[in-house]
């Protein structure tokens, strides 16, 4: 089981960069290992990198006037291809949610099949966001999963998020895929002897 999710209330971490794509959050030289630990280290690397290992001050993940558990990203975030290692490093590094006006479909369910919860909002709202977290770091953001809200609380605007009801479902509760039907075991096997 996974850590619940309910009404995250955190900081943010500002990328307004559209088009993101999947070898920019996690570069393909990093998709050696098996399992899911690790990949938050190398989280954009080549950006918060240069070529000699140096950390590059001016990327917002080196910035420690910055820091929170909701990614608030361009418009088109997770563009490109399909490796589920991108999702990977996002929950590794902490994030719980990421905002954006748009998500590459395969990326915004590889990671609510993370346990991070991808938030799409209107241009308008995200650019009120990066607004206000420019403005004041320390500004904080709310998003409701029970509600499917996401509050700016230094404005107090507030919009209301789609998310499908078994994603939901299974993020609220702790629950992958696997231990979703471990769950329903009696439901299932009621079912199957009825039959």
């Amino acid at each position: 089981m996974k850590q619940k999710f309910n009404i995250i209330t955190s900081t943010c971490v500002p990328l307004p960069l559209e088009n993101v794509d999947t070898d920019q959050i996690i570069p393909a030289r990093f998709l050696k290992a098996t399992t899911k630990e690790g990949f938050g280290e190398n989280l954009f690397r080549d950006w918060r990198y240069d070529k000699e290992g140096n950390k590059i001050a001016s990327f917002v993940l080196n910035d420690p006037t910055y820091g929170g558990q909701i990614l608030v990203a361009g418009k088109n975030f997770g563009s490109g291809s399909s490796r589920e290692h991108a999702a990977w490093a996002i929950a590794d590094y902490g994030f719980r949610v990421v905002v954006s006006s748009f998500f590459a479909d395969i990326h915004k369910n590889n990671e609510l099949n993370n346990f991070v919860l991808p938030v799409v909002v209107t241009e308008g709202f995200l650019a009120e966001l990066f607004d206000t977290i420019f403005k004041n770091p320390k500004a904080e953001v709310e998003v409701n999963l029970p509600e499917q809200t996401i509050t700016n609380k230094a404005t107090g605007k507030s919009e209301h998020f789609e998310i499908n009801a078994y994603k939901k479902d299974c993020l609220i509760n702790g629950l992958d895929d696997i231990d979703y039907l471990l769950a329903n075991k009696s439901k299932i096997e009621a079912y199957e002897a009825k039959r």
